[in-house]
C-alpha cells in the first residue's frame, strides 16, 4: 500500500515547539512505516521523517515572513496532487484546499479534519462530500452537513511522556496559545482564585489580548510566562504540575495538550465544551466544569484524583498504535470499496 500522507506547511513536520496538526501527522506518518505501510511525506524541506520526503519549500511560512503563505500552499498541494498517479491513497491532513484538486485525480482521498476554524468553510466539504472520504478527530467535531468514515482521536508517542506520580511542584498549569478561545484570561482567575502560582506556556497568538489580559498579570511566582515550550522542556512542566487548566472558550476539536498532560498524570480541569466530555471522565482524570468559580472548587479536590488513572486512560485510548490501527482499517475499507 502506498499512501502519500500531505502534512501542512505551517510548520516543520514535527513541529519544533508548536504545530498541532503538524505533530500528529508526523507521529501517524511514523507509525505507519512500522505498521510495513509506504508513505510518501509531502511537507517543508526540513521536516524529520522515515518516509520518502518531498517538498516544495524548504521551511513553514510561520518560520518565514517572507514566505506568502498562500503561494506556498498551492505549490505543496498541487505538487501532491500532480503525482497522484503513483499513490494508492492521498491522506490530506491540510484542510479543505486540497479537496479543490480531489476531483481531478483518480486516486482516492482520504481527510482528516481537524477542526472547522469557520463555518464559511463548510460548503468546500459540502461540494466533495459525495466523492471524498472525511474522518472527524472526535464526535463532538462533526458536522451534521457532512457525512464521515469514521471517528479516530489523536494519538502520542507515550514513550516521550514520562509519567509522575509525585509532582513537586505547587502550580497548575496552562498550556497552549495565547488566545481568547483557549481561555487564558480564564485560566489567570481561576489560579487567582484557588490561591494557586500559574505557569502559562505556549505561543502568543493574539498579542492584544496578550497585552490586555494578562500582561498586567504577569508577576514573578503569582503568574509566570515562560513562552513556547519544546521537547526538552515539557515532560517536568506537564508532570509536576498540579493539573492543567483547559477553560476553553469554543468548542474544541480534541486537545493534544489535554491528552499529553495526562499521560504525564496530571489531571485536567476544564470547561465541558466540545470534545473535553469524550476524553475527560470528571472525578477520574480530571474534572469538568461549566465556569470559573467550579473550576476553583475542584482545585481543591485534586488530591482525589489518582494520577494512574490519568496515565492509564491515555494509555488505553489515545496511544500512536491505536491510531495508526484505526487509520489502516478505514484505509482498507476505502481501497476495497
Amino acid at each position: 500500500m502506498k499512501i502519500a500522507m500531505l502534512a501542512p506547511i505551517a510548520w516543520r513536520t514535527p513541529p519544533v515547539h508548536y504545530g498541532p496538526w503538524e505533530l500528529v501527522t508526523s507521529v501517524l506518518t511514523e507509525e505507519l512505516i512500522k505498521n510495513g505501510i509506504e508513505v510518501t511525506l509531502f511537507a517543508t524541506g526540513n521536516s524529520l521523517t522515515s518516509a520518502k520526503l518531498k517538498s516544495v519549500c524548504q521551511q513553514g511560512y510561520e518560520e518565514d515572513p517572507t514566505m506568502d503563505a498562500k503561494v506556498w500552499e498551492c505549490l505543496h498541494i498541487s505538487q501532491c496532487f500532480e503525482e497522484a498517479q503513483n499513490f494508492d491513497l492521498i491522506h490530506n491532513q491540510f484542510d479543505f484546499l486540497p479537496l479543490s484538486y480531489s476531483g481531478l485525480v483518480d486516486t482516492p482521498v482520504l481527510t482528516t479534519i481537524h477542526g472547522f476554524s469557520s463555518p464559511k468553510i463548510v460548503p468546500v466539504f459540502k461540494k466533495y462530500n459525495p466523492t471524498s472520504y472525511y474522518v472527524s478527530i472526535s464526535n463532538a467535531d462533526r458536522s451534521p452537513q457532512l457525512n464521515y468514515i469514521s471517528t479516530v482521536y489523536h494519538g502520542i508517542d507515550l514513550n516521550r511522556f514520562i509519567f509522575n506520580n509525585n509532582p513537586s511542584g505547587d502550580y497548575l498549569l496552562y498550556y497552549g496559545r495565547i488566545h481568547p478561545d483557549k481561555g487564558t484570561k480564564e485560566a489567570i482567575t481561576i489560579a487567582r482564585g484557588a490561591g494557586k502560582k500559574l505557569i502559562i506556556a505556549g505561543i502568543i497568538q493574539d498579542q492584544s489580548y496578550y497585552n490586555q489580559f494578562v500582561a498586567p498579570y504577569i508577576k514573578k511566582g503569582v503568574v509566570e510566562y515562560i513562552g513556547s515550550v519544546g521537547d526538552d522542556r515539557r515532560n517536568p512542566l506537564l508532570g509536576n504540575a498540579l493539573a492543567l487548566l483547559h477553560p476553553i472558550q469554543f468548542n474544541e476539536p480534541f486537545g493534544l495538550s489535554v491528552v499529553e498532560a495526562m499521560a504525564c498524570g496530571t489531571p485536567v480541569i476544564a470547561f465541558a465544551k466540545g470534545s473535553m466530555p469524550e476524553i475527560i471522565t470528571s472525578g477520574v482524570n480530571g474534572f469538568l466544569v461549566s465556569n470559573t468559580d467550579e473550576a476553583i472548587d475542584c482545585c481543591k479536590l485534586l488530591g482525589s484524583i489518582n494520577r494512574t488513572d490519568c496515565r492509564k486512560n491515555v494509555e488505553t485510548r489515545f496511544s500512536k498504535e491505536r491510531m495508526a490501527k484505526d487509520y489502516i482499517h478505514i484505509y482498507h475499507k476505502i481501497l476495497n470499496n
